[in-house]
Order: structure tokens, then C-alpha cells, then sequence
């Protein structure tokens, strides 16, 4: 199970003491001082003081043995943020690094974005950027990230999965793709924790129960192993290593098996002094056990993308049982351990040269990743699928005819490797050789492959070539080049879309494609120009329904309140009206209207149901008078009819209208949560099906851990049915939780 323990001060500076000169001990001490000074009002959800958060996060960065100016940020990521300093303030105090890094992890709280989804990106966005131009800053994020996930519980349900989701898409591949095994590992199980309870207490469960057994028979194993490398007279250590929840999690969910089919729950690690060692101890365990086919790695000759290295076989073993063994060096298994972190690490204010050389140039191919796909980007939004996509991905290494390696998203094809290496090889491509073969430009890449790109200086891109390649990268590109080729054809194109568009809609396009309506459509869309967005239009990267709808916004609302204006005020005029006798006024003032209510009023009166909470018949519900658009039924607690002693005037008595209401049928939006297994939606759908005769809408997604969220819009007549509809849905054996959602 993941760890959760807490950190003191007097922790941390111990664990700084065992690899720190005192002027950094002083320097590490100064940072924390003042992060206590600025946040000793703040506490946090869980009730703890606020100082406690950076005291574990510079915790995390000193057991990774970071440098005194990561971990000084550690204590000082939040102060730009949550306290009233500023980052020059950072850089008079602890000096231009950890002011680089502090700037680079200020959250972007006063800046406002069309949406939350938009709003993420571009923090996303920003985190990354500026981890291209200081690894530290990410080191610290994860820090930070690790230590809110281990606090987690403290935070509402709906924002717990939220978080939990975003580690997992973010966070956990960030920390994998600088090969941080021991965030990657732990940030990978709480987050199923929270998003998959039920499966993490169970593999939790499961692996206790069975913990002797399996112990006993690595035991065997080694002792086995031992004796085998007598022989050899080296130096090693050896030990088991047991699976982490959310791998095995991963292995049941993707094989399709039950956690009795596991046999690889523990492996055996073996860390020796020297690559000869390593493979000298592979041939001994080989000669020992038969090797599986198929399971053998050699990733020290060829390392992952992260920098990982390490010998990975199985073999039957002990009882005819398979087992796996991993082997690397010292070195090998400190890079393992921390990735990038083994980088960083302070060794007396003296970098680790020999490492450096070893593994710079993959950071440097890694900011240059983030660099470049910021360059072919349009927004956050396609920034951060261009990273899940190229960056995040498992990875394909293929050779040229000269022997340089290239690293490529699992998937690739010869035009990904084409845009990878130049934008004129992909634009010009009309062919590849693999292994000496002419293959198809669409052929899928494997490790190892020796490819070589066919180009003729006359040829030009296809647009079939959008949906082949596998890379954002190379989409961005070749997109880019029908840009820039046809730009002026779109142009024209998307003016003649967006003025049919105004004329369907009966505006006139000369009134409205003006200097005025069209920065207002520029300001909403994110052009810099008249000729981008039409350009874009005719593309048909956005629509010109979209455009015409901008462009007469201002014009249609004010339309729509001057239409509303006399019914509003017959609301009003009504409600100050002397009423009569009690017995007449029930027979006379209440009003019936097509959506099932009846209402005190007037006649010609506009009534609809709120969108933000969708009443049914049965629920309570209370009328709000809109200031344009009449009456507005609201569930009596929806949260959007809260008002002031100004508005209480606004608020009419409204009930539900049995005869009129029983003709009818009333949409009600659920969100269904479960485990995507086979069959899943059908057997949601057999459900609605057999208790609703109106399905309006059905949609949802599956996230990286095969947990579905679907979302349905039925029609119902009182929320008797519905109430039926959850119940028989959340008796579904692979559903966990139904609930009725609002806008």
C-alpha cells in the first residue's frame, strides 16, 4: 500500500545533514523560516497548519537528495501564490534559481478562462514550459502533487476523482517519463484508490492474505539463485520485490485475469557492480531455469526513453512456477529509483558529471519535445493532447541505415518518423524502406526496426495523411501545410459560409461583418485577424454557424428582452393586483401551463423548466421571475434560486398540475459510474430500456484505469420512475454509483 507518513522539520534537516555542507543546511533552514512566517495564519482542509503541506513536500525532495535550491522551493512553492510575496521578493532572499522555480510553479489563479477543461490546459501548459526550462520545477510539482494525493481524503468526493484522474493522465506518465519510479508507483495507487476503491482494497486485500505464501516461495527462489552464482565470485545483492497495487490492477484489466491467474506478483531484483556482472548472473539464472519465451528485455543495451536499464527475464522456476528476475548495477538501479531526480542530485554542490554526459542528452530531447509541440500547437488544449499522445505514450525505438536511434510513440508509421526528423522529409515523403523493403507509408513500426524515408522534391502532402499518422506532431504539420497552401481559397470559402449563414438567420452580413461585431468574434475564437478566422471557417476547423451565432449575439439577446419585457411586467402588475376572497382566488388566479405546472398569474405567461435542475413531477418546486425570460421552474434546492431580501419578490408559489402532467414526459439527466467490463453499456442500456420509453441522449468516456462514466437523458413522468430507474441500474454487478446530476 502506498505510504503516508508525515514529516517533521527536524526530519527533514536530518535527512539533509546525511548529504549537506552547513552553508546549505543554513540555507535550506533560512527557506523554511520564512515559509513559516508567511503562512503561520493559513490552515489547511484537514485542519492542520498550512506550513505542514511545504514541510512534507520538501520531505519528499530530500529523500531524493535534491539540491538545497529545490528544496528551499519545496518549502516556498506556495508563498507567490497564497501570501502576499512576490517572486522578486524570492529572488532578493534565496536568489535567481529558486525564483525561477517558484515563478515556474505559481498557480494562475487570477487568470480567467472560457472554461474549466480550458483553464487546466493552460496550467498544464505552463507547468511544462517551464519544466523545459528548469527540470526542478517539476521535481517540486510532483512533490507537491505526491503529498495533496496523500491528503486526499480531506477533499469532496467529486474532487477527490477529479484530482485522482488528472494524476493519473498527468502526473504519474510525467513522473514515469523522467523515470521517478518511486512517485510514479505510489501517485499510480492513490489515485486508484479514490477512483477505484473497491478494486484497491480488494488487490490490497488479496495480497496480504497470500503474502506468506508467496514470500516463502521467493525465499526458495533465492537461496536457489545463490547457490547458482557461487561460481562466479561477485558481488550482489538480492532481494524480493513485491508488485504494486495499481500494476496489478493493470495486468487484470488489460489480460483480462483474475488475480489467481497472477503469477508475477513478487519478481527477484539482483543489483551488481558492473554491466559484465549483470549479464554474467543472466546466464547463470538461464542456466539454472529455463527462460520463458518471449519475457526476455534487454534494456541496458537498448534504454527506455526515461533513461531505465535494467535485464528483465522469466523464467519457470522453483516447483515449475514462472518467475521473474530483474538485473542492473548500482548505478543502473539509482537511476531507476529516481530518474531525473539521480540527475539533479546534490553530491556536494558538484554535479555528477559522468551521468550528466549519460543522460543529459535525453533531457535535452525531452525539453525539445515540450518546445517543439508548443510550436506546432493551436491552444492548451491540443498542447496537452499532443503530450499524452507523443510524450506520455510507451515508445518504439527504430534505427537509420546509419545507426542513429529515434524514439517514437508506439504506433508510429513511416510519416510519424518522416515529421520527427524533418518537415521537409514528411511533406516530400512518397515511400519508406524497412529492413531493406519498400513498405506502405501506413506500416506500423516495431523496436528495432532500420527505416529510411523515399522522398521526390515535386511531391506534397495528402490529406488522407491527417487520419494515418499516429503522432500530433505530424497532424499539426501537415495540417499546417494545408493552411498555409489553400489559405487564401478558405478565406474566401469561409466569408461566403458566414454571410450564407447571417442570411439564413435573416441579418444582414454587411452590418454585421464590420470592424465592431467581427473583434468581438476574434476576442471568442482566439484569431488574430478577419482573414484567420475565415481561413479557419472554411477550413473547417470551426463552423460558421458557430461565427454567424457570435457575430448577432449582442443583437439577438437584446431581441429576446425586449420580447420578455411585457410578460414580466404582467407578472409584476398581477402580483400587486388587490386578490380576492380566498375560495374565488383559488378558482381564478392560478393558471395551468403546458409544462404540467399550474401558476399563479396571467395568461400569455412564457414558463419553462430550469435546465440546471431539470424538475420531474413529485419534486418541490418554487417559480423565479427571470428578468427576460418570464418564469423559471426551479427545484425548490437548486442552489440557483438562492436570492436576496431584493429578489424575494421574484419568488411564486407554483405546484405541479396532475392531469396536465401525467400527458407528458419530463427529461432527467443521470451519470453512471462503473468497471468497464464487456457488455457494460448494453447492460445499461437493457435497463433504461425496459423502464423508460424515451431515451434522449446517451454519452461517456472510459479513462485510463477502464472506469466508465456514462451519462443518459431519459424521460420520465415523476421521480417515482426515476427513483426506480437508479435503483435497477445500481444493480448492475460492474455499476457503483447512479446519481441524478444538474447542469
Amino acid at each position: 500500500m502506498p505510504k503516508e507518513k508525515e514529516l517533521t522539520q527536524d526530519d527533514v534537516m536530518a535527512i539533509c545533514r546525511t548529504y549537506m555542507n552547513e552553508e546549505h543546511l543554513k540555507f535550506v533552514e533560512k527557506a523554511y523560516q520564512f515559509a513559516a512566517y508567511v503562512h503561520k495564519d493559513q490552515m489547511r482542509k484537514s485542519g492542520d497548519p498550512y506550513i505542514s503541506h511545504p514541510i512534507q513536500v520538501a520531505g519528499i525532495l530530500a529523500e531524493l537528495k535534491m539540491d538545497p535550491e529545490t528544496i528551499a522551493s519545496g518549502y516556498l512553492h506556495d508563498v507567490v501564490e497564497d501570501t502576499g510575496v512576490t517572486v522578486g521578493d524570492i529572488q532578493e532572499l534565496f536568489g535567481h534559481d529558486v525564483a525561477v522555480i517558484v515563478d515556474g510553479l505559481t498557480k494562475l489563479s487570477k487568470v480567467k478562462y472560457v472554461a474549466h477543461k480550458d483553464e487546466l490546459a493552460e496550467n498544464h501548459r505552463k507547468m511544462l514550459l517551464a519544466m523545459a526550462k528548469d527540470l526542478r520545477v517539476i521535481m517540486v510539482k510532483l512533490a507537491d502533487r505526491l503529498h495533496n494525493m496523500r491528503t486526499l481524503q480531506f477533499q469532496p468526493p467529486e474532487k477527490q476523482r477529479r484530482i485522482a484522474n488528472e494524476t493519473l493522465e498527468i502526473y504519474a506518465p510525467l513522473a514515469d517519463r523522467l523515470g521517478i519510479s518511486t512517485i510514479k508507483w505510489e501517485l499510480e495507487d492513490l489515485s486508484l484508490r479514490y477512483l477505484n476503491p473497491q478494486q484497491y482494497y480488494r488487490i490490497a486485500h488479496l495480497m496480504n492474505s497470500r503474502r506468506d505464501q508467496r514470500e516463502s516461495y521467493i525465499a526458495a527462489a533465492i537461496e536457489e539463485i545463490k547457490k547458482a552464482l557461487v561460481d562466479l565470485d561477485i558481488d550482489y545483492d538480492i532481494y524480493g520485490r513485491p508488485k504494486h497495487i495499481y500494476s496489478i490492477y493493470k495486468k487484470m484489466r488489460d489480460k483480462h485475469k483474475h488475480f489467481d491467474e497472477l503469477y508475477d506478483l513478487l519478481a527477484i531484483r539482483i543489483i551488481t557492480k558492473s554491466i559484465k556482472d549483470c549479464y554474467a548472473v543472466l546466464g547463470a539464472i538461464h542456466t539454472k531455469w529455463r527462460p520463458m519465451p518471449g519475457r526476455f528485455k534487454d534494456y541496458i543495451a537498448m534504454p527506455k526513453n526515461n533513461g531505465y536499464q535494467s535485464l528483465h527475464t522469466t523464467v519457470i522456476g522453483p516447483k515449475g512456477k514462472p518467475l521473474e528476475v530483474q538485473i542492473r548495477t548500482e548505478e543502473m538501479h539509482n537511476v531507476a529509483e529516481y530518474g531525473v531526480a539521480a540527475h539533479w542530485a546534490y553530491k556536494e554542490g558538484i554535479r555528477d558529471e559522468v551521468h550528466e554526459d549519460r543522460t543529459g542528452h535525453k533531457l535535452d530531447n525531452f525539453r525539445r519535445e515540450i518546445l517543439e509541440i508548443q510550436d506546432d500547437s493551436e491552444n492548451a488544449d491540443d498542447f496537452m493532447k499532443s503530450v499524452k499522445g507523443d510524450i506520455f505514450s510507451d515508445r518504439v525505438y527504430v534505427f537509420t541505415p546509419k545507426g542513429d536511434v529515434y524514439e517514437l510513440p508506439k504506433g508510429s508509421i513511416p510519416l510519424d518518423f518522416a515529421y520527427f526528423v524533418h518537415t521537409e522529409v514528411g511533406n516530400h515523403a512518397v515511400g519508406a524502406k524497412v529492413n531493406g523493403k519498400i513498405v506502405p507509408l501506413n506500416y506500423q513500426l516495431k523496436n528495432g526496426d532500420i527505416i529510411e524515408m523515399l522522398t521526390a522534391a515535386n511531391s506534397a502532402p495528402s490529406h488522407d495523411w491527417i487520419k494515418m499518422v499516429k503522432t500530433s506532431r505530424a497532424r499539426n504539420k501537415i495540417r499546417r501545410y494545408f493552411k498555409k497552401a489553400d489559405k487564401n481559397e478558405n478565406i474566401e470559402k469561409g466569408h461566403n459560409l458566414v454571410e450564407h449563414e447571417l442570411l439564413e438567420k435573416g441579418y444582414a452580413p454587411k452590418e454585421y461583418l464590420d470592424k465592431d461585431h467581427l473583434a468581438l468574434a476574434l476576442g471568442r475564437f482566439n484569431y488574430q485577424s478577419a482573414d484567420e478566422l475565415m481561413s479557419a471557417v472554411g477550413y473547417g476547423e470551426i463552423s460558421a454557424q458557430a461565427v454567424a451565432n457570435r457575430l448577432t449575439e449582442k443583437d439577438r439577446h437584446e431581441k429576446e428582452l425586449a420580447k420578455q419585457k411585457e410578460r414580466e411586467a404582467a407578472v409584476f402588475a398581477a402580483d400587486k393586483k388587490p386578490q380576492p376572497e380566498r375560495e374565488e382566488h383559488t378558482k381564478t388566479s392560478e393558471t395551468p401551463h403546458q409544462e404540467g405546472v399550474i401558476i399563479q398569474g396571467v395568461d400569455n405567461l412564457l414558463v419553462h423548466l430550469a435546465k440546471c435542475c431539470n424538475p420531474v413531477p413529485g419534486d418541490p418546486i418554487v417559480g423565479y421571475v427571470t428578468k427576460g425570460r418570464g418564469v423559471t421552474i426551479h427545484r425548490s434546492d437548486c442552489p440557483n434560486v438562492v436570492v436576496n431580501d431584493q429578489e424575494k419578490d421574484r419568488l411564486i408559489e407554483v405546484r405541479w398540475d396532475p392531469q396536465q402532467s401525467q400527458k407528458q414526459m419530463y427529461d432527467a439527466d443521470l451519470e453512471i459510474y462503473g468497471y468497464n467490463q464487456n457488455g457494460l453499456l448494453n447492460d445499461v442500456l437493457q435497463v433504461l430500456n425496459a423502464q423508460t420509453k424515451r431515451l434522449n441522449n446517451v454519452s461517456g468516456r472510459v479513462d485510463h484505469d477502464q472506469m466508465a462514466d456514462i451519462h443518459v437523458t431519459v424521460g420520465i413522468q415523476n421521480v417515482n420512475q426515476l427513483e426506480q430507474i437508479i435503483a435497477r441500474l445500481k444493480n448492475l454487478p460492474n455499476i457503483y454509483e447512479v446519481k441524478r446530476v444538474s447542469e
